[in-house]
């Protein structure tokens, strides 16, 4: 609005005001704006990650992977909700686990109610840009392709319509894990993560944050999450894990656009399988992990002291952005590995501003 309209409406308010006339209609000027209601959460589970098989090798399988693309109004951050696109109403989408040598069946149908096409591409997969030249899929229509796993790693998936970084950031992603041929050892904790920038109105307790699309294209975020919105892995689904227990964690960036340096604050990774590399030797004793948009990696830790610890990228205003999960380690404390000698660990941790 023009400085100069702004001062006639104003103006012409207070002149209602002062003759009684019309003050309820006033008023309405100053209304709140109409609320989109959260119809779902779209925070996916950390712990939602995929039963492994025993170690040892097999005959290849055939995997059935069903996505239907969604366009949500879901809470992004306290009192703000935001427009998401989704595969199957999680962000990230579901997680898939295969070993190599294996098919993949995917079937992608488009919610006949959205507004725009979606599609699919997964890095693990060889041609037709990993599937997404051949799944742009309108409303309401259904795709189906086939592809067999070359490769072991830790691949993402995300939608290829463009303008495809508009569809990551909007929630459009997952992780597809390609287990070499034997398996891999078990582990007492899987969890699922990934990293995203939003890119929205700063909008926190303001009911809707709408697309920043000068944001985007000049890779300026409003809003950085794990697993689709802020407060989502530390006060909606937090990481859980037992003193003694090996944690394994399945990391991706969905992106589009920043790169990531994932860290737990408090712990070391005993394990980094670098660039989702699972064939690779894995590096040790690592503090910090580079993670590219559109990459992935998995790391491996045993947790030997309760408590909180945060996850974040050590970028860390992104922090004030909402970028921070919290593992929850319970069991009893060993004063042989940390002890506090003022107190201070029974003050809460605080929360960072955003």
């Amino acid at each position: 609005m023009k400085t100069k309209t702004f001062l006639v409406t104003v103006s012409a308010a207070a002149l209602l005001i002062v003759s009684g006339a019309g003050a309820a209609s006033a008023t309405t000027l100053y209304a709140d704006p109409k609320v989109k209601e959260a119809t779902i959460s779209i925070v996916q589970d950390p712990a939602a990650v995929p039963a492994p098989e025993k170690p040892g090798k097999r005959a290849p399988k055939t995997h059935q992977v069903v996505l239907t693309t969604t366009e949500v109004d879901a809470k992004l951050d306290d009192g703000t909700t935001y427009t998401y696109w989704t595969f199957n109403n999680t962000i990230p989408g579901p997680m898939v686990r295969v070993r190599v040598g294996d098919t993949v069946d995917v079937k992608i149908s488009n919610a006949k109610e959205a507004t725009m096409n979606h599609s699919v591409d997964f890095h693990a997969a060889t041609g037709f840009l990993g599937g997404g030249q051949i799944t742009q899929v309108e409303p309401g229509q259904t795709k189906e392709f086939s592809f067999k796993a070359l490769t072991p790693g830790v691949y993402v998936y995300h939608c290829a319509t463009p303008m495809v970084a508009h569809h990551i950031s909007k929630g459009m992603y997952g992780l597809i894990v390609v287990e070499p041929e034997a398996g891999l050892p078990a582990v007492d904790q899987e969890f699922y993560v990934m990293q995203q920038e939003v890119y929205a109105t700063k909008a926190k307790n303001i009911p809707n944050a709408e697309d920043d699309y000068d944001g985007l294209v000049n890779e300026r975020p409003s809003y950085l999450v794990f697993n689709g919105a802020v407060g989502a892995l530390s006060k909606d689904k937090p990481l859980k894990a037992k003193v003694g227990e090996t944690v394994r964690i399945w990391f991706g960036v969905g992106g589009p656009n920043l790169t990531s340096s994932f860290h737990v604050i408090g712990e070391i990774f005993d394990r980094v399988y670098n660039l989702g590399s699972l064939e690779s030797e894995p590096l040790k004793g690592v503090q910090t992990v580079t993670v590219a948009p559109g990459g992935a990696t998995m790391v491996e830790f045993k947790v030997d002291y309760p408590g909180q610890y945060a996850l974040v990228d050590h970028a860390l205003s992104r922090a004030t952005k909402g970028l921070i999960g919290i593992l929850a380690v319970e069991g009893p404390a060993d004063d042989g590995i940390i002890r506090d000698k003022s107190g201070d660990s029974r003050k809460k941790m605080g929360e960072m501003a955003h």
